[in-house]
């Protein structure tokens, strides 16, 4: 039991950490229905630039310069390159992305190398904060999750219940009539795409000395947080944050069980040894614990397009 508990925990953690990342892509593509390839890379930014400054100044000043450091990148971005893009189309901005993720991660090789940089978590919240039996639960993962509630909360209390996050959504569906109203769209726009690069760059601060600071930490976690808003609907933060959560326990606690289908299947009298691909069927569940977030991504498009709770077709 203290097993299953454990597990538990790490895939909530693991889905807080996910939902850090894909909730400034949900942002993104909520208020300016843009798909950022390279969102991820700008997670992977915010771990660069924290360990950096954390080298000369500690921990903390890194969790509130590297964000803001990544954020204004992606403002750039938008206000220099993105918006010129934005004139001819998705698929311009999806190929546009696609190479900035390529030129992120050859910059970072270029500037930091290909191995592992030591970004480690800070002493101050390295030590278990608690145990259950033998199991010891770290407080720097505690801290993690706290934020990641925090940044739901705050950002779900800017969209749905203020005039800041109303005036946001109009300047998506009617930018006419919201310039006429005085507002500034194309600033507008260049705000949301920072502050969504921010919160991937700080997820990034807070994910990459709980895991690994390396070139490929972009690649790693880039299409599963596509994964996680389609699953959770395009456009949903709370449909991201339960799909987030959903998806760490899976993968997660998919790992601890030691068993197969044909193991399953045969408490009730059922041999799958004798039907075709019975190869496949032998394969233990944690074997093919990577693959579920896919598999669970094809069945809500194939059942509910929209996601879990979206407003719009994946």
């Amino acid at each position: 039991m203290e097993g299953w508990i454990f597990f538990l925990f790490n895939g909530i953690v693991y889905g807080l950490l996910l939902f850090m990342m894909s909730s400034g892509l949900t942002l993104i593509f909520s208020m300016m229905g843009v798909l950022n390839f390279a969102h991820a890379s700008f997670y992977m930014l915010g771990a660069y630039f924290a360990y950096q400054i954390s080298t000369i100044v500690g921990f903390w000043p890194g969790l509130v310069v590297a964000p803001i450091l990544v954020g204004c990148i992606g403002a750039l971005v938008e206000r220099y390159f993105l918006r010129t893009v934005h004139r001819h189309g998705h698929v311009a901005e999806l190929l546009f992305t696609f190479g900035l993720a390529l030129l992120i991660e050859e910059t970072v090789v270029l500037i930091w190398g290909r191995n592992p940089v030591p970004y480690s978590v800070p002493l101050d919240l390295d030590f278990a904060l608690f145990q259950i039996g033998g199991t010891s639960y770290s407080a720097y993962k505690i801290f993690m999750m706290a934020v990641s509630i925090a940044m739901f909360v705050f950002l779900y209390g800017i969209i749905a219940r203020t005039r800041t996050g109303q005036i946001i959504q109009a300047a998506l569906t009617h930018p006419e009539t919201v310039g006429t109203l005085g507002h500034n769209v194309p600033r507008i726009f260049m705000l949301v795409f920072g502050a969504g690069t921010g919160l991937a760059g700080l997820a990034g601060v807070i994910g990459g000395n709980a895991f690994v600071t390396e070139p490929g930490m972009a690649r790693a976690l880039g299409t599963i947080v596509f994964v996680v808003i389609i699953v959770g609907g395009l456009g949903s933060l709370t449909g991201a944050f339960i799909a987030s959560l959903l998806i760490g326990v899976i993968q997660t606690t998919a790992v601890a069980i030691d068993v197969s289908l044909t193991d399953v299947f045969a408490t009730v009298g059922v041999n799958l040894q004798e039907v075709p691909l019975h190869e496949l069927w032998s394969k233990r569940i944690s074997d093919v614990a990577p693959i579920l977030p896919y598999l669970l991504m094809v069945l809500i498009l194939v059942l509910r397009p929209r996601g879990l709770l979206g407003t719009r077709d994946s």
